[in-house]
Protein backbone atom coordinates (compact mmCIF):
# COMPACT_ATOMS: atom_id res chain seq x y z
CA UNK A 1 0.00 0.00 0.00
CA UNK A 2 2.98 2.35 1.26
CA UNK A 3 4.73 1.56 -2.25
CA UNK A 4 1.88 2.58 -3.95
CA UNK A 5 1.47 5.88 -2.77
CA UNK A 6 4.72 6.63 -2.78
CA UNK A 7 4.47 5.58 -6.93
CA UNK A 8 1.35 7.88 -7.41
CA UNK A 9 2.94 10.80 -5.48
CA UNK A 10 5.89 10.28 -7.19
CA UNK A 11 4.26 10.02 -10.75
CA UNK A 12 2.13 13.46 -9.54
CA UNK A 13 5.61 14.97 -8.93
CA UNK A 14 6.94 14.15 -12.33
CA UNK A 15 3.61 14.86 -14.48
CA UNK A 16 3.80 19.04 -12.07
CA UNK A 17 7.44 19.22 -13.28
CA UNK A 18 6.81 18.38 -16.93
CA UNK A 19 3.61 21.19 -17.10
CA UNK A 20 5.87 23.68 -15.09
CA UNK A 21 7.07 26.42 -17.00
CA UNK A 22 11.50 27.35 -17.36
CA UNK A 23 13.11 30.27 -17.79
CA UNK A 24 16.93 30.17 -18.37
CA UNK A 25 18.87 33.73 -18.10
CA UNK A 26 21.24 34.78 -19.78
CA UNK A 27 23.33 34.20 -16.60
CA UNK A 28 23.04 30.66 -17.16
CA UNK A 29 20.79 29.98 -13.98
CA UNK A 30 17.27 28.69 -14.81
CA UNK A 31 13.94 29.15 -13.02
CA UNK A 32 10.68 26.88 -13.03
CA UNK A 33 7.84 28.08 -12.22
CA UNK A 34 4.26 29.27 -13.83
CA UNK A 35 4.71 32.08 -16.41
CA UNK A 36 2.13 35.21 -16.04
CA UNK A 37 1.76 38.25 -17.43
CA UNK A 38 3.73 39.50 -20.28
CA UNK A 39 3.21 43.30 -20.58
CA UNK A 40 5.59 45.94 -21.83
CA UNK A 41 9.77 44.24 -21.57
CA UNK A 42 8.55 42.40 -18.10
CA UNK A 43 7.62 38.63 -17.38
CA UNK A 44 5.81 38.27 -14.61
CA UNK A 45 6.72 33.89 -13.08
CA UNK A 46 5.70 32.62 -10.27
CA UNK A 47 9.03 30.84 -9.44
CA UNK A 48 8.80 27.58 -7.56
CA UNK A 49 11.55 28.79 -5.13
CA UNK A 50 11.22 33.04 -5.21
CA UNK A 51 7.75 33.33 -5.08
CA UNK A 52 5.93 36.28 -7.30
CA UNK A 53 9.28 37.91 -9.58
CA UNK A 54 9.40 40.20 -12.60
CA UNK A 55 11.68 39.67 -15.23
CA UNK A 56 13.14 41.76 -18.29
CA UNK A 57 12.89 39.77 -21.57
CA UNK A 58 16.17 40.89 -22.34
CA UNK A 59 17.48 38.90 -19.58
CA UNK A 60 15.84 36.36 -20.67
CA UNK A 61 17.97 33.47 -22.77
CA UNK A 62 14.97 30.66 -23.36
CA UNK A 63 11.88 30.23 -22.15
CA UNK A 64 9.94 26.63 -22.25
CA UNK A 65 6.52 27.09 -21.78
CA UNK A 66 4.02 23.68 -21.52
CA UNK A 67 0.85 26.09 -22.53
CA UNK A 68 -0.70 27.84 -24.62
CA UNK A 69 -0.39 31.85 -24.02
CA UNK A 70 -3.06 34.39 -24.99
CA UNK A 71 -1.65 37.37 -27.12
CA UNK A 72 -3.98 40.28 -26.95
CA UNK A 73 -3.41 42.53 -30.09
CA UNK A 74 -3.44 46.38 -30.30
CA UNK A 75 -6.31 46.01 -32.46
CA UNK A 76 -8.60 44.47 -29.29
CA UNK A 77 -8.12 40.65 -31.35
CA UNK A 78 -7.32 37.84 -29.27
CA UNK A 79 -5.00 34.52 -30.55
CA UNK A 80 -3.78 31.38 -28.47
CA UNK A 81 -0.83 30.33 -29.31
CA UNK A 82 2.68 28.33 -28.12
CA UNK A 83 5.18 31.49 -27.03
CA UNK A 84 9.28 30.99 -26.63
CA UNK A 85 11.66 33.48 -25.54
CA UNK A 86 14.68 33.02 -27.77
CA UNK A 87 17.78 35.66 -26.88
CA UNK A 88 15.10 38.22 -25.02
CA UNK A 89 12.83 37.94 -28.30
CA UNK A 90 9.58 36.83 -28.04
CA UNK A 91 8.85 33.88 -30.82
CA UNK A 92 5.48 32.87 -32.23
CA UNK A 93 5.76 29.81 -34.80
CA UNK A 94 9.36 30.00 -35.47
CA UNK A 95 8.87 33.84 -35.96
CA UNK A 96 10.05 36.81 -33.83
CA UNK A 97 6.52 38.67 -32.49
CA UNK A 98 5.97 41.88 -33.56
CA UNK A 99 5.47 43.46 -29.76
CA UNK A 100 4.67 46.71 -31.45
CA UNK A 101 1.15 45.43 -32.45
CA UNK A 102 0.91 43.26 -29.19
CA UNK A 103 -0.98 44.99 -25.70
CA UNK A 104 -0.25 42.73 -23.63
CA UNK A 105 0.16 38.43 -23.48
CA UNK A 106 -1.64 37.04 -20.56
CA UNK A 107 -3.45 39.24 -19.17
CA UNK A 108 -4.53 38.92 -15.58
CA UNK A 109 -7.75 37.67 -14.79
CA UNK A 110 -10.34 39.84 -14.38
CA UNK A 111 -10.62 40.76 -10.41
CA UNK A 112 -11.60 43.00 -8.05
CA UNK A 113 -9.52 45.32 -5.82
CA UNK A 114 -9.69 47.62 -3.67
CA UNK A 115 -8.52 48.22 0.17
CA UNK A 116 -9.54 49.00 3.34
CA UNK A 117 -7.66 51.79 5.74
CA UNK A 118 -7.84 53.53 9.37
CA UNK A 119 -6.40 55.78 11.20
CA UNK A 120 -7.72 56.30 15.19
CA UNK A 121 -6.20 58.10 17.78
CA UNK A 122 -7.28 58.91 21.63
CA UNK A 123 -6.45 61.42 24.40
CA UNK A 124 -6.80 61.64 27.81
CA UNK A 125 -5.83 63.66 30.68
CA UNK A 126 -5.92 67.99 30.11
CA UNK A 127 -7.75 67.03 27.02
CA UNK A 128 -10.29 64.41 26.07
CA UNK A 129 -10.59 63.53 22.50
CA UNK A 130 -11.22 60.69 20.06
CA UNK A 131 -10.69 60.43 16.57
CA UNK A 132 -10.99 57.76 13.51
CA UNK A 133 -10.98 58.03 9.89
CA UNK A 134 -12.32 54.60 8.13
CA UNK A 135 -11.11 54.94 3.80
CA UNK A 136 -12.41 52.34 1.66
CA UNK A 137 -12.32 52.22 -2.26
CA UNK A 138 -13.30 49.04 -4.38
CA UNK A 139 -12.70 48.58 -8.71
CA UNK A 140 -12.53 46.19 -11.21
CA UNK A 141 -11.65 46.95 -14.88
CA UNK A 142 -12.61 44.73 -17.26
CA UNK A 143 -11.52 44.97 -21.68
CA UNK A 144 -14.22 48.01 -22.09
CA UNK A 145 -15.65 48.63 -18.60
CA UNK A 146 -14.33 49.98 -15.59
CA UNK A 147 -15.58 50.63 -12.18
CA UNK A 148 -14.56 52.47 -9.53
CA UNK A 149 -15.96 53.68 -6.16
CA UNK A 150 -14.79 54.85 -2.53
CA UNK A 151 -16.26 55.91 0.94
CA UNK A 152 -15.01 58.04 3.72
CA UNK A 153 -16.14 57.74 7.18
CA UNK A 154 -14.60 61.05 9.62
CA UNK A 155 -15.38 61.66 13.11
CA UNK A 156 -13.59 63.14 16.02
CA UNK A 157 -14.50 64.88 19.24
CA UNK A 158 -12.85 66.91 21.91
CA UNK A 159 -13.47 68.84 25.04
CA UNK A 160 -11.63 69.51 28.80
CA UNK A 161 -13.78 66.89 30.03
CA UNK A 162 -15.55 64.03 29.21
CA UNK A 163 -18.73 65.75 29.97
CA UNK A 164 -17.98 68.83 27.84
CA UNK A 165 -16.87 66.78 24.90
CA UNK A 166 -18.54 68.28 21.59
CA UNK A 167 -17.89 66.71 18.01
CA UNK A 168 -15.24 68.46 15.78
CA UNK A 169 -15.82 65.84 13.14
CA UNK A 170 -18.87 63.94 11.94
CA UNK A 171 -18.92 63.45 7.89
CA UNK A 172 -19.32 60.70 6.01
CA UNK A 173 -19.25 60.03 2.04
CA UNK A 174 -19.64 57.81 -0.66
CA UNK A 175 -18.99 57.64 -4.67
CA UNK A 176 -19.33 55.61 -7.91
CA UNK A 177 -18.13 55.38 -11.55
CA UNK A 178 -18.87 53.59 -14.26
CA UNK A 179 -16.81 53.98 -17.44
CA UNK A 180 -17.54 52.78 -20.75
CA UNK A 181 -14.49 52.25 -23.68
CA UNK A 182 -16.22 52.02 -26.79
CA UNK A 183 -14.89 55.25 -28.79
CA UNK A 184 -11.33 54.02 -29.00
CA UNK A 185 -8.81 52.94 -27.12
CA UNK A 186 -8.54 56.02 -25.22
CA UNK A 187 -11.57 57.53 -25.03
CA UNK A 188 -14.49 56.73 -22.76
CA UNK A 189 -17.89 57.59 -21.33
CA UNK A 190 -18.70 57.54 -17.55
CA UNK A 191 -21.87 57.95 -15.40
CA UNK A 192 -20.98 58.88 -11.69
CA UNK A 193 -22.95 59.92 -8.21
CA UNK A 194 -21.80 60.74 -4.75
CA UNK A 195 -23.18 61.51 -1.65
CA UNK A 196 -21.98 63.15 1.08
CA UNK A 197 -23.41 64.13 5.07
CA UNK A 198 -21.10 66.57 6.91
CA UNK A 199 -22.10 67.47 10.41
CA UNK A 200 -20.00 70.43 11.30
CA UNK A 201 -20.46 71.78 7.98
CA UNK A 202 -24.31 71.95 8.68
CA UNK A 203 -24.56 69.92 5.89
CA UNK A 204 -27.61 67.31 6.08
CA UNK A 205 -27.23 65.57 1.77
CA UNK A 206 -25.25 66.68 -1.02
CA UNK A 207 -26.43 64.56 -3.90
CA UNK A 208 -24.29 64.28 -7.11
CA UNK A 209 -25.28 62.92 -10.20
CA UNK A 210 -22.92 63.31 -13.73
CA UNK A 211 -22.14 62.04 -17.04
CA UNK A 212 -19.62 63.08 -19.65
CA UNK A 213 -16.63 61.89 -21.45
CA UNK A 214 -13.14 61.09 -20.69
CA UNK A 215 -9.66 60.21 -22.14
CA UNK A 216 -7.44 58.07 -20.50
CA UNK A 217 -3.74 59.46 -21.51
CA UNK A 218 -1.86 56.74 -19.98
CA UNK A 219 -2.82 53.39 -18.25
CA UNK A 220 -0.04 51.41 -16.77
CA UNK A 221 2.67 52.95 -18.73
CA UNK A 222 5.99 52.41 -17.92
CA UNK A 223 7.69 55.45 -16.56
CA UNK A 224 11.67 54.68 -15.99
CA UNK A 225 11.49 52.25 -13.64
CA UNK A 226 7.96 52.90 -12.41
CA UNK A 227 4.15 52.98 -13.91
CA UNK A 228 1.97 55.65 -14.77
CA UNK A 229 -1.91 56.28 -15.17
CA UNK A 230 -3.56 59.55 -16.43
CA UNK A 231 -6.80 60.34 -17.17
CA UNK A 232 -8.62 63.39 -17.46
CA UNK A 233 -12.89 63.76 -17.56
CA UNK A 234 -15.38 66.99 -18.88
CA UNK A 235 -19.09 66.67 -18.99
CA UNK A 236 -22.04 68.20 -16.75
CA UNK A 237 -23.50 67.16 -13.13
CA UNK A 238 -26.73 67.70 -10.99
CA UNK A 239 -26.32 68.94 -7.77
CA UNK A 240 -28.94 68.68 -4.69
CA UNK A 241 -28.03 70.72 -1.42
CA UNK A 242 -29.91 70.59 2.17
CA UNK A 243 -28.94 72.24 5.03
CA UNK A 244 -29.90 72.06 8.74
CA UNK A 245 -30.01 75.71 8.93
CA UNK A 246 -30.48 77.36 5.52
CA UNK A 247 -32.73 76.93 2.42
CA UNK A 248 -31.67 73.99 0.53
CA UNK A 249 -30.79 73.90 -3.11
CA UNK A 250 -30.51 72.41 -6.52
CA UNK A 251 -28.55 73.25 -9.44
CA UNK A 252 -26.62 71.72 -12.58
CA UNK A 253 -22.55 72.39 -13.18
CA UNK A 254 -19.80 71.67 -15.73
CA UNK A 255 -17.51 69.00 -14.50
CA UNK A 256 -13.51 68.44 -14.61
CA UNK A 257 -11.60 66.18 -13.41
CA UNK A 258 -8.36 64.48 -13.36
CA UNK A 259 -6.68 61.34 -12.09
CA UNK A 260 -3.28 59.98 -11.56
CA UNK A 261 -1.60 57.00 -9.88
CA UNK A 262 1.81 56.43 -10.12
CA UNK A 263 3.97 53.29 -8.94
CA UNK A 264 6.96 55.25 -8.58
CA UNK A 265 9.44 52.13 -9.01
CA UNK A 266 13.03 53.20 -7.63
CA UNK A 267 11.25 53.02 -4.35
CA UNK A 268 9.56 49.47 -4.21
CA UNK A 269 5.67 48.96 -3.40
CA UNK A 270 5.74 52.87 -3.27
CA UNK A 271 2.39 54.50 -5.08
CA UNK A 272 1.51 57.92 -5.18
CA UNK A 273 -2.55 58.83 -5.88
CA UNK A 274 -3.64 62.49 -6.87
CA UNK A 275 -7.54 63.46 -7.57
CA UNK A 276 -9.30 66.90 -8.75
CA UNK A 277 -12.76 67.62 -9.50
CA UNK A 278 -14.35 71.43 -10.24
CA UNK A 279 -17.59 72.03 -10.38
CA UNK A 280 -19.34 75.63 -11.00
CA UNK A 281 -22.69 76.34 -11.26
CA UNK A 282 -23.82 76.76 -14.65
CA UNK A 283 -25.66 80.08 -13.74
CA UNK A 284 -23.24 81.40 -11.70
CA UNK A 285 -19.98 80.34 -12.92
CA UNK A 286 -17.78 82.80 -10.56
CA UNK A 287 -19.72 82.88 -7.34
CA UNK A 288 -20.46 78.92 -6.88
CA UNK A 289 -18.87 76.28 -7.17
CA UNK A 290 -17.19 72.83 -5.58
CA UNK A 291 -13.67 72.01 -5.45
CA UNK A 292 -12.43 68.45 -4.35
CA UNK A 293 -8.71 67.06 -4.14
CA UNK A 294 -6.91 64.82 -3.14
CA UNK A 295 -3.14 63.37 -2.56
CA UNK A 296 -2.61 60.37 -1.01
CA UNK A 297 0.50 57.93 -0.74
CA UNK A 298 0.59 54.17 -0.17
CA UNK A 299 3.89 51.65 1.13
CA UNK A 300 2.83 48.26 0.80
CA UNK A 301 5.05 46.88 4.06
CA UNK A 302 4.17 43.58 4.11
CA UNK A 303 2.16 41.56 1.28
CA UNK A 304 -1.27 43.22 1.44
CA UNK A 305 -0.44 45.28 3.95
CA UNK A 306 0.11 49.17 3.34
CA UNK A 307 0.87 52.34 5.26
CA UNK A 308 -1.60 54.79 3.78
CA UNK A 309 -0.77 58.87 4.43
CA UNK A 310 -3.52 61.10 2.66
CA UNK A 311 -4.59 65.18 2.52
CA UNK A 312 -8.03 65.57 1.51
CA UNK A 313 -9.07 69.61 0.41
CA UNK A 314 -12.51 70.44 -0.22
CA UNK A 315 -14.03 73.76 -1.14
CA UNK A 316 -17.69 75.19 -1.35
CA UNK A 317 -18.51 78.67 -2.32
CA UNK A 318 -21.62 78.45 -0.89
CA UNK A 319 -22.24 77.41 2.37
CA UNK A 320 -24.33 77.63 5.69
CA UNK A 321 -24.12 80.60 7.97
CA UNK A 322 -21.12 80.80 10.64
CA UNK A 323 -19.47 77.97 8.29
CA UNK A 324 -16.26 78.19 6.50
CA UNK A 325 -15.90 77.64 2.95
CA UNK A 326 -13.39 75.23 3.12
CA UNK A 327 -11.72 71.64 4.38
CA UNK A 328 -8.59 70.24 4.66
CA UNK A 329 -8.20 67.07 6.07
CA UNK A 330 -5.43 64.72 7.29
CA UNK A 331 -5.34 60.98 7.47
CA UNK A 332 -2.44 58.54 8.78
CA UNK A 333 -3.00 55.07 9.36
CA UNK A 334 -2.77 51.46 8.38
CA UNK A 335 -4.68 49.52 5.89
CA UNK A 336 -5.38 46.06 4.42
CA UNK A 337 -5.02 46.07 0.12
CA UNK A 338 -5.78 43.35 -2.16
Amino acid sequence: MKLKIMAAALAAAVAAAAQADKVTLKSGSFLTGVAGEIAGDELKFKSDDLGDIKIKLANIASMESAKKHVIVYTDKTREEAELVVDEGALMKDGDKLDMGKVKTIDPEAEAWHGSVNLSASMARGNTVSESATLLADANRRWEYNRFTSSLGYYFAQSGDTKASKQKTASRFEVNGQDDIFFFGDGVYAYVNGKYEFDKIMDLERRLRLGTGLGYQWLEGVAVGPGKLSFNQELGFSWVDEKYEHKDGDDFATLRYAHHLAWSVGWIENFDITHNFEYLPDLEDLGDNYLIDTDIGFGYMFLPSWQFVAKIEWDYARKTAPGVKHSDLRYMLGVGYKW
